[in-house]
């Protein structure tokens, strides 16, 4: 697997200024060619400041491409040679499996999703919460409306919100309508795709928690 140096590395970025018969510009939001003088010093600042930022993002991202690539390569041809030598399978049936070294202190999680969507079954679902609520109406908390309203409202995509579905499904409500209504909305689930997460996890000692290897920027 490629090394990772512990010093960052950097992309050589353009620096944005462009000579014009001894004069020199750069390009505003709308590509017009616009004099450096007039430009305001915070906004060159600012300009600098994202340039040298974004030097290092670029040959960050492609080396953290580079290590998702080897791992799923490394993980591939441990499975390849199992299978081959000694006639094992790692992981379950969905391919979620957990590789661990020798000595404990360090793993490595490989995790599969699914992508759920939903089918017209989820109009149903909806016309029978709608009689619920309707009916029980003062007795129907706010908090329950909520997440039946969130529930069905959909994001600037379009896309159900599918946490609220799935608050849905963990209410205890024994009303027939709404186990319908529940009934309904997993007829409707459709498992559309999946995607496979890998993490990695080490600790100090066998009696410590584990800690995460973080790569997300995020969270680092």
């Amino acid at each position: 697997m490629t090394s990772l140096s512990a010093e960052p590395q950097h992309f050589d970025m353009p620096d944005g200024r462009h000579e014009l018969y001894g004069e020199t510009y750069m390009k505003d939001a709308k590509g017009r060619l616009q004099p450096i003088a007039t430009i305001k010093p915070q906004h060159l600042l600012q300009d600098d400041t994202v340039r040298k930022i974004i030097g290092y993002a670029v040959p960050l991202s492609d080396q953290v491409s580079r290590f998702k690539e080897h791992t799923f390569d490394d993980i591939g041809a441990l499975e390849a040679l199992l299978a081959q030598e000694y006639e094992a399978r790692l992981g379950g049936k969905r391919g979620n499996m957990t590789l661990m070294t020798v000595d404990a202190l360090f793993r490595v999680q490989v995790q599969v999703s699914d992508y759920v969507d939903f089918g017209p079954e989820l109009q149903t679902a909806k016309s029978l919460l709608d009689e619920c609520l309707n009916e029980w109406a003062a007795e129907a908390g706010p908090e329950l409306r909520s997440i039946v309203t969130n529930a069905f409202n959909t994001d600037k995509e379009g896309k159900i919100n599918r946490s609220e579905i799935f608050m849905l499904l963990r209410q205890n409500i024994d009303d027939p309508r709404w186990v319908r209504a529940m009934d309904a909305v997993r007829d409707a689930m459709r498992v559309v795709g999946s995607k496979t997460y890998v993490r990695c996890y080490r600790r100090d000692s066998h009696d410590a928690a584990w800690q995460a290897i973080t790569i997300d920027l995020a969270k680092a």
